[in-house]
């Protein structure tokens, strides 16, 4: 495995790290009634041309400074732009230009202006951008004052370059934090667009995608493409080891995730246009390395046709779309691909509608890799218990990766105790969590051949641990009727054997219980006397 690059950050970085909050408390200040889920498309859009904006400002600086190979470079080319893969920004569509006009009543004009000119110049951004911003029902004074907090986003830096790059990541972090907090605003509608940070990188660390094709047909705001290119570059990969390719159905969530990824400069291929999954694949002749998804759960409102060449392992029930996902995933694996997605655990024990016998099929094929049972409340959209599925075209022998054979096997992880609840109703996975998750399918999967941990670089190797995972052959699955609930296999964790024998700990305990009895009529008897001292004995 290759090891991960030094992030080579700066006192001045870790400063920043409260600065997302900081600046949400203050957007959202100027919200006033408007309602989060159309604020978002206010805030990210503006969020968006700033990035646009900087970029294109700080390669301008070297298209003018005329060094090096930039010798003789025409900064008005829009060419010298999209040679670096960096948008072309028309003046009327800079930011120094929109900020120097924010206290003007006709701001809202000159953003949508903007937004016009740069699609009108960028095809990759045709039809993407909001263009609402004039509005009777968005404040004008309001906006311009969120143009000027959104123009603080800058970080200082030791030199010109790296300042250029850390602008762009903390835009990004803006960017990914701005979508957590409009999910959560937004509650159920929340899980349309954006999944749970945590769920995505455990999906991405188990999978290591660090080379090859990407895919995910139901892709939202992008998460799973940002989360994969943070992996293969935190693991000295370049970002172009990976190729992109993604659909999404709902027209506003696609234009976020075509900005998501654009803040980041990754391409990808989302199709033409907007489209469902079922009734128009987009890429029809993929065949992806891997797959990473987190399509709608127990959906009923789906499109099937009977015949569709996707139904290998049985004709998905009309009423749940669960396995017409997981089916449609499998049709666009490569012959050693791999697959992650998340869906409800009903999927891993029903039997209605034939979704049992599809399962069996699916196991009999030898096509389920691992099973991971997460714990409740990490989602912003749904408190349905949810759970990981992890699918391997081959599970046999891979010296390029160095995994053994675990044909006929599954390994199954019950997570469910893990995780930290960061407010009254929402949990994430913790490094931690994600670590003992990971390292334990890695070493599963690795072993006999001892993998270097992360933490501690020492070899890891597997062993099943009781009430947390187990590795289970295709027989055992059989004779439980396949079901994939990992609590049936995992059973229950060890108790620590204190070395106190049963009869000296059973008289101990009756006597601690008896002296507790004994107490709680004392103070009974004793606050029955204070409330009789009080006149309200009886």
């Amino acid at each position: 495995m290759a090891k991960p690059k030094k992030s080579g950050k700066s006192a001045a970085s870790n400063a920043n790290l409260g600065f997302e909050a900081k600046l949400w408390l203050t957007a959202d200040k100027l919200r006033n009634n408007m309602d989060a889920a159309e604020y978002k498309h206010v805030v990210l859009g503006l969020i968006f041309l700033k990035y646009i904006s900087d970029s294109f400002e700080a390669h301008r600086a070297k298209l003018v400074a005329g060094e090096g190979e930039y010798a003789g470079a025409n900064p008005e080319d829009p060419d010298e732009y999209l040679a670096e893969n960096i948008f072309w920004v028309p003046a009327d569509a800079r930011w120094s230009y929109l900020q120097a006009s924010a206290r003007m009543a006709s701001i809202g004009r000159r953003v949508d202006d903007a937004m016009v000119s740069l699609e009108g110049v960028n095809p990759r951004l045709k039809g993407v951008l909001p263009k609402d911003y004039a509005r009777p029902a968005l404040d004008q004074q309001r906006l311009g004052e969120l143009i000027d907090v959104i123009a603080t986003i800058e970080l200082t830096a030791a030199s010109e370059g790296e300042q250029t790059h850390r602008s762009v990541d903390l835009l990004g972090r803006v960017y990914e934090y701005f979508l957590t907090r409009f999910a959560s605003a937004e509650g159920k509608n929340g899980g349309q667009f954006y999944t749970p940070s945590c769920v995505v990188r455990c999906l991405v660390e188990m999978l290591e995608p660090y080379r090859g094709r990407i895919y995910d047909p139901a892709c939202g705001s992008g998460g799973m493409f940002v989360q994969s290119e943070k992996f293969v570059e935190s693991h000295g990969g370049k970002r172009g080891d990976i190729s992109v390719f993604g659909q999404e159905s709902n027209a506003t969530t696609r234009r976020l995730a075509v900005m998501n990824l654009a803040i980041r400069g990754i391409e990808a291929d989302f199709g033409p246009e907007h489209a469902d999954t079922f009734r128009r694949d987009l890429h029809p002749d993929l065949r992806a390395d891997y797959v990473l998804a987190n399509p709608p759960f127990n959906d009923s409102d789906w499109h099937r046709k009977d015949d569709d060449v996707r139904w290998q392992y049985g004709v998905p029930p009309k009423g749940n779309a669960n396995f017409a996902w997981v089916q449609h995933f499998i049709h666009h694996l490569a012959p050693t691909g791999y697959a992650g997605f998340v869906l409800a655990n009903g999927s891993m024990s029903s039997n209605q509608s034939g979704e049992g016998e599809i399962r069996k099929a699916l196991i009999e094929a030898d096509l389920v890799d691992c099973m991971v049972a997460l714990p409740g409340q990490l989602f912003y959209s749904t408190q349905i218990p949810v759970c990981l599925w992890f699918l391997a075209r081959n599970k046999g022998v891979d010296a390029k990766r160095k995994l053994r054979d675990r044909q006929r096997e599954t390994l199954f992880i019950d997570a469910r105790k893990l995780g930290t609840l960061i407010d009254r109703v929402h949990r994430e996975l913790t490094d931690a969590d994600l670590q003992k998750i990971t390292s334990t399918y890695h070493a599963w999967r690795s072993d006999p051949e001892p993998r270097p941990s992360r933490e501690s670089g020492n070899p890891v190797t597997y062993s099943d641990i009781p009430g947390f995972c187990k590795s289970a052959t295709t027989a055992e699955i059989a004779a439980h009727g396949y079901v994939l609930t990992p609590g049936r296999y995992v059973g229950a964790e060890d108790v620590e054997d204190d070395g106190e024998p049963f009869e000296e700990k059973m008289t101990r305990l009756v006597a601690e219980l008896n002296g507790q009895f004994a107490e709680s009529v004392r103070l009974e008897r004793a606050i029955r006397a204070n409330l009789a001292g009080l006149g309200y004995g009886g």
